[in-house]
C-alpha cells in the first residue's frame, strides 16, 4: 500500500490495484470560515495542484460531509461518474449533488479494492457528538495489503477498541490535531483523537503502524505535528507513530 497525505483527511490511497481519494478538502487556503474564531480555513494550502491529485481516481471513500472534508470546490471538481463509497447518512445527499454511482456502506461489501467495513466513530461525547453528527471510519482488507483502519474524526471509543482487536489491523489512521468544539458550557469538548489518545491507540496494537493526520489544517486543533513528535518521543513510539507532512508519501507494507 502507498499512502500520500495531501492535507487534514485527504489522502491518495494505491490499494489492491486501485487508486483511491479519501476526504478531499480543495478549497484555497483561508476560503472556508473559521471554527474556532482564530483563523479562517484551511490554514494551509494543497501541496499538489487538484488535477495532479486526480490523476488516476478510481474510487473515493468519504467518512463524513463536514466541510473541513468534503467542501464545494472538491463537489465541483470530483466526476460525477466518479464512484462515491460513505456513510448511509450521507448518500441522499451526495446523489442531491449529482454524483451517478454512491453506495452506503452499512456494515461490510466488497468493492474494486477488496473488502471494506464502516466502523461507528464518535465526534465527541455527550451534547457535542449531538451536534457534530454521524461520523463513521473504515476498515479496508484485500490479499497481498496490509489491513487498514481508517479511524476517522473520532475520539478514542469503544468501537475503535473493538475494531483494533476484531481486525487486527497493520495500519491505523487516526486524525490526531486534538480539535475542540464549543461544549455549551463556556469550555470546548474533544471532537478527535489528541495526543494522549494517538499514544492510547498505538498501545491497544503493539503490532501495527499509526499514522496520525489531520494536523496543522485547521483552526480549532490544539495539536501540532510538533507537538505530537515530541510526545511520541517522550513515550518510545517513533517506530510506530508516524506522522507524515502535507504531500509525503509512506510505503506500507502487510505484516510479515
Amino acid at each position: 500500500m502507498r499512502l500520500r497525505l495531501i492535507r487534514n483527511a485527504t489522502m491518495l490511497w494505491d490499494y489492491s490495484g486501485r487508486r483511491i481519494l479519501t476526504d478531499p478538502l480543495f478549497a484555497d487556503r483561508f476560503a472556508l470560515p473559521s471554527y474556532s474564531g482564530r483563523s479562517r480555513n484551511p490554514v494551509v494550502d494543497l501541496p499538489l495542484a487538484i488535477d495532479d491529485i486526480m490523476a488516476g481516481v478510481e474510487l473515493v471513500l468519504l467518512s463524513h460531509r463536514h466541510s473541513d472534508h468534503f467542501d464545494a470546490a472538491a463537489r465541483e471538481r470530483l466526476p460525477r461518474t466518479l464512484p462515491l463509497y460513505c456513510q448511509p447518512s450521507d448518500a441522499s445527499a451526495l446523489e442531491a449533488h449529482g454524483f451517478a454511482h454512491v453506495t452506503p456502506v452499512e456494515s461490510s461489501l466488497v468493492w474494486p479494492a477488496g473488502t471494506l467495513t464502516r466502523i461507528i466513530g464518535h465526534h465527541g461525547v455527550g451534547p457535542v457528538e449531538a451536534e457534530m453528527g454521524v461520523v463513521s471510519g473504515f476498515v479496508l482488507q484485500a490479499p497481498g495489503e496490509p489491513t487498514v483502519y481508517w479511524a476517522g474524526d473520532s475520539v478514542l471509543c469503544d468501537e475503535t477498541r473493538a475494531a483494533i482487536e476484531r481486525y487486527r489491523p497493520a495500519v491505523i489512521i487516526t486524525h490526531s490535531c486534538g480539535a475542540t468544539w464549543p461544549d455549551g458550557r463556556g469550555g470546548r469538548a474533544l471532537i478527535v483523537m489528541d495526543a494522549a489518545q494517538t499514544i492510547a491507540t498505538s498501545r491497544l496494537a503493539p503490532w501495527a503502524r499509526v499514522v496520525a493526520i489531520h494536523l496543522d489544517s485547521v483552526d480549532h486543533a490544539t495539536v501540532s505535528r510538533d507537538d505530537l513528535r515530541q510526545t511520541v518521543a517522550a513515550e518510545g513510539l517513533e517506530g510506530r507513530i508516524l506522522i507524515p507532512e502535507d504531500g509525503e508519501e509512506l510505503v506500507l507494507a502487510p505484516q510479515p
